[in-house]
């Protein structure tokens, strides 16, 4: 399958999707933080020294993916209607883990929003637990579902 994000001489260019048809597109992404029991019950029991670990690391995931064609260079912007970021302290990781769901309808879809809130959420976590642990591991982000488009539906 060819790159669509190169032009016939392997320059770099934005996909011209206008002809695609528009649909309803959703895309979840996952990935966690990994860290000691200790710095998990800092942010079960709201101990954090920087405030609400996981409320902080959910408007920051939001905000991510209204911004990620500020941030991927050939990524379209595109009118988010739904962005669901879940975070679960997970005593047997020991971390967080994070799902993020993302929608809209377009001719293109939302794969990158979704990987870049799981990102940045991630990386909130780690910038406000980092004073109680700088060990901690960023890990597992990835694609879990995409929807619409020509290509349907796709699951790892």
């Amino acid at each position: 399958m060819p790159l669509t994000h190169f032009d016939a001489a392997g320059r770099a260019q934005m996909v011209d999707v206008t002809d695609k048809q528009v649909t309803d597109r959703l895309a979840v992404a996952e990935g966690h933080v990994r860290m000691t029991l200790e710095t998990l019950a800092l942010v079960r029991e709201g101990r954090a020294d920087k405030g609400d670990v996981l409320g902080t690391a959910r408007l920051a995931g939001i905000m991510a993916a209204k911004k990620t064609a500020d941030l991927i260079p050939l990524c379209h912007p595109l009118p988010l209607s739904k962005v669901t970021i879940d975070l679960e302290p997970d005593e047997d990781l020991p971390g967080v883990r994070i799902t993020a769901t993302v929608r809209t309808t377009g001719r293109t879809g939302v794969e990158m929003e979704a990987l870049t809130a799981v990102s940045v959420a991630s990386l909130t976590i780690y910038d406000m637990l980092k004073a109680a642990e700088k060990g901690m591991e960023i890990g597992g982000i990835r694609l879990a579902l995409k929807e619409g488009g020509k290509s349907g539906r796709w699951e790892a």
